[in-house]
């Protein structure tokens, strides 16, 4: 859970320096690589201790189950052995008397003994695997848990990457890169879409955000990016429509509107000033 808490904050801290790139001064920017280099060196230990939690329950449990089985052979080799020697003298007595001979009751004994000993290991057989199944779970929940800590170090590494890229360009490569190791994933689509706005690549921006909102319908940065291809591309009711329905998912977008170039052309409608004179009363 500690691993998971300091991945959690390390990717809400950096979500909220993409979205408000503004409050943050040159000095700040900065700063940042000694947070991140603690962070990861904090999941670098973090992976280390539980390998070696791994290993040690291993070895715990091993010889914990190794005890117990010795300790179980014994005490039924001890059992078997008494139980061997009450039977040869009640079938010694028994040959005296003339009811069956001695060779039956050793063979009978014999019968008796290896019986009951298939039936001690056939128990001991079945407890050992299923500890060896179980250990072999653990095994790929631990494996799968490392696999997921390198994803999100590789993931946070390109969104690092991503924002410190001087064109859009560039970071269409590196959201690329992100999608090809989270495939689908919403965030890095909807900045994707943001970066072909920035080439006025409209169209393109349009159908990304459309992908956003099969999946998540109510996504407000995709509605607000979708708003804006629309307005580009001279579909103004499309584009208040949209913008109506990403200020209701979140309120902070009315005031990014106010200031957006890319709703130039909506300047003068009358839908689209009162959603502004709504956030200039407010």
């Amino acid at each position: 859970m500690k691993w998971l808490w300091i991945v959690l904050v390390s990717l809400l801290s950096f979500q909220t320096l993409a979205d408000e790139p503004q409050k943050y001064s040159e000095t700040e920017m900065l700063d940042r690589p000694l947070m991140e280099r603690y962070i990861l060196d904090e999941l670098k230990l973090l992976r280390t201790e539980q390998q070696d939690l791994e290993r040690r329950l291993t070895v715990q449990i091993t010889d914990r189950e190794l005890a117990v089985a010795d300790k179980s052979l014994n005490y039924s080799n001890i059992t078997v052995t008494y139980f061997f020697y009450i039977i040869a003298g009640v079938a010694s007595l028994v040959a005296l008397v003339g009811w069956q001979s001695l060779k039956e009751i050793k063979h009978n004994t014999k019968e008796m003994a290896d019986k009951r000993l298939n039936e001690i290991t056939m128990s001991y057989e079945k407890k050992f695997s299923a500890l060896e199944r179980d250990l072999k779970r653990k095994t790929r929940i631990i494996t799968e848990n490392n696999r997921e800590i390198e994803i999100i170090n590789e993931v946070h590494n390109l969104w690092l990457r991503a924002q410190s890229a001087q064109t859009p360009e560039q970071k269409i490569e590196t959201y690329d890169e992100i999608l090809k190791i989270r495939p689908g994933d919403l965030e890095a689509l909807t900045h994707k879409a943001d970066s072909a706005m920035e080439i006025n690549e409209y169209h393109w921006a349009l159908s990304i955000c459309n992908r956003v909102l099969e999946v998540d319908d109510n996504n407000g940065h995709a509605l607000y990016q979708r708003a804006c291809a629309y307005s580009r591309l001279g579909a103004e009711e499309q584009a208040i429509n949209d913008l109506v329905l990403a200020i209701e998912s979140s309120a902070s977008l009315r005031e990014l509107a106010s200031d957006e170039p890319d709703f130039e052309m909506l300047r003068g409608n009358p839908r689209f000033e009162t959603l502004i004179d709504s956030n200039e009363h407010s």
